[in-house]
């Protein structure tokens, strides 16, 4: 290249990028934006996994806007407003706030959350997926409102520094490190299960204190008065005997033919958090549960879906047809047989063999987890609360018949849910209920009724505590004043 061109080229060059400027200017925000774009995507899938909707939205209003209560031994407890409002919500939050909040159950004010919020099972979210969470928080629309109900705990769960105590015994779990002895799919379920899916919440059960008893991990439990079973690798009492497709069908739709339905808390999950997640996800979570140690439930030693055909029952007993149907006794809304009340409120929908629908929206009464169970709370609750489970294409719904939850013209009571669940069980289940009108009002409030021993009586243990070292107290205090009396 001569002379003459080189200068004309070097020249040219500094117009050229004052050209070129505008148009690289232009591309930087536009790769910005996708780049934040996706990672708010990815928040909010993150946010799916974990479920925060099913916590912090009450049916009805606007996402995240708080105000769902937790009924506990403790008190009541309301959830926040976790929108971007910086005046009701945490758009004033700093990433660090929020990473505290979620994996230490600490407030920016210094506040300790109750485990109501499953901050010990959060601890173990990344700090990658803490930035995308924090990120997509950060643009959810603001509500400008607060929860119209506060938190009441009872004494002396209401004193301060209370919870500092709890979380130095028991929250001690770190960020997710993989584990060396499983593959890339395993380490990802394990991921989701103990973090958060926050799976043992729900499927493990705790000790006096409130704090999970990760020696019984996953062995099931009682949550909301409804029973979340066994979900270890056993194959009587757990997954075991459950094929993949089983598993990914009821994570991804609440429904698993020939094995169960999701009600209560677990639809819930399954309507807020796993019908969105990917099947790479779900087959993950399906991978390690595969590797949780099997653990029998003591004297199980049949699967809760064995049961294959119904027992037979002569319906000419009951429907005799014609004019004889309309008579008093038929239309006694306050009758104790079980089979009568199954035929008025039951068959309709599950048949007059339990045979279910063909869709199986309706499900089968024989091989049936519910039904077969050797306890019979899921029947019970699925009778008083009912099942309300919106997925994608497919409404599943069965009435509450309790008169708390009604929403039929009649309501049966606590002896009339007994009889029907009696007939149920011992028609297409394994005759095991024998349940009476005490026994549906204690499944049905259970949560309150079963609370720990050093839980339920924590005022008068607190208070008689409180009295000694204030006793202990005068006492130093005497001694010490003579001590000083003396020559």
């Amino acid at each position: 290249m001569s002379k003459k061109n080189l200068f004309i080229s070097l020249l040219a060059l500094p117009l050229s990028l004052m050209t070129l400027g505008p148009a690289v200017a232009q591309t930087a925000p536009q790769s910005n934006a996708v780049s934040e774009n996706a990672l708010i995507a990815r928040g909010q899938y993150l946010a799916h996994a974990g479920d925060c909707a099913a916590c912090h939205t009450v049916s009805g209003h606007k996402l995240y806007s708080g105000g769902y209560s937790f009924h506990m031994p403790m008190g009541e407890i309301v959830s926040g407003n976790i929108t971007s409002s910086k005046k009701f919500g945490i758009g004033t939050w700093s990433e660090t706030d929020f990473a505290n909040a979620v994996r230490k159950g600490i407030l920016p004010n210094g506040r300790h959350l109750y485990p109501a919020m499953p901050y010990t099972a959060y601890a173990n979210i990344t700090d990658d997926d803490i930035h995308a969470l924090y990120v997509y928080f950060q643009h959810v629309p603001a509500v400008e409102t607060a929860p119209e109900k506060k938190s009441q705990l009872k004494f002396p769960f209401n004193l301060p520094g209370l919870m500092t105590v709890w979380n130095f015994l028991y929250a001690k779990q770190q960020p997710f490190q993989p584990d060396p002895t499983l593959n890339s799919e395993e380490n990802r379920g394990k991921y989701l299960v103990e973090g958060l899916g926050h799976c043992s919440t729900c499927h493990t059960p705790r000790n006096q204190m409130l704090s999970e008893d990760m020696g019984k991990f996953l062995t099931g439990a009682y949550v909301q008065n409804w029973h979340a079973p066994n979900i270890t690798s056993d194959a009587v009492s757990g997954i075991g005997g459950w094929s993949d497709q089983e598993l990914f069908s009821y994570l991804k739709t609440g429904r698993a033919v020939g094995k169960s339905q999701a009600g209560g808390p677990m639809a819930e999950a399954i309507v807020q958090s796993f019908q969105y997640l990917t099947d790479h996800d779900i087959k993950a979570i399906i991978s390690y549960l595969r590797k949780v140690p099997a653990v029998r439930t003591p004297g199980q030693t049949f699967t809760s879906w064995s049961v294959t055909k119904p027992k037979e029952d002569k319906w000419n007993h009951y429907e005799t047809g014609g004019s004889k149907n309309d008579q008093p006794g038929y239309r006694d809304i306050s009758t104790l047989n079980g089979a009568m009340l199954y035929n008025n409120n039951c068959a309709a929908c599950h048949g007059i063999n339990g045979e279910g629908s063909e869709d199986h929206i309706f499900p089968s009464l024989t091989q049936n987890s519910a039904v077969g169970a050797d306890d019979p709370t899921n029947l019970v609750m699925s009778i008083y609360e009912g099942i309300h489970r919106q997925g994608v294409g497919y409404k599943a719904v069965m009435p509450a018949f309790s008169q708390q939850y009604q929403a039929i013209h009649n309501w049966l009571s606590p002896a009339q849910i007994a009889a029907i669940s009696n007939y149920v069980t011992e028609r297409f289940g394994q005759g095991n209920a024998h349940l009476k009108a005490a026994d549906v009002n204690y499944i049905t409030s259970r949560a309150t009724d079963t609370a720990p021993f050093l839980i339920r009586n924590a005022a008068i243990l607190a208070a008689i505590g409180i009295v000694t070292g204030v006793v202990i107290l005068i006492l130093l205090f005497v001694m010490i004043s003579k001590s000083r009396r003396r020559p």
